[in-house]
């Protein structure tokens, strides 16, 4: 098995029930595949989830240093707890901080029936 940091996930891969992820909080996932380790996470806004691979364009470390600790505290932005980088939560483009202008990469992810899973 290769300890490679992937940046993409295949499609059709079964994250969580929504219900596991509380409206208007952030869930992280990590993915052990053949190729290597995947860290993304999600962002719940009601019905709708956005996924972002877990990795500050900033400095290419991940954005939390607590499980799960990815919104600002007000919940509005997405944060880097390293340097202070914020993020559009819909969007992942970086609004403040070391790295404005710059974006999180998308992670494809959709709700189905419930489910979480990768698109």
């Amino acid at each position: 098995m290769s300890g490679e940091r992937l940046t993409a996930t295949p499609a059709g891969v079964v994250l969580a029930p929504l219900a596991d992820i509380p409206d208007g909080t952030a869930r992280n996932f990590v993915l052990q595949m053949r190729a290597g380790r995947f860290h993304g996470f999600v962002v719940r806004d009601g019905a709708r989830v956005t996924g972002f691979v877990d990795r500050c364009p900033h400095m290419g470390v991940p954005l939390a240093q607590r499980l799960d600790a990815y919104l600002t505290p007000a919940g509005d932005l997405i944060a880097c707890s390293w340097h202070g980088a914020l993020f559009a939560r819909d969007t992942g483009l970086c609004v403040g901080g070391p790295c404005v202008g710059q974006r999180l990469v998308a992670w494809p992810v959709v709700v189905t029936d419930g489910i979480v899973t990768t698109a």
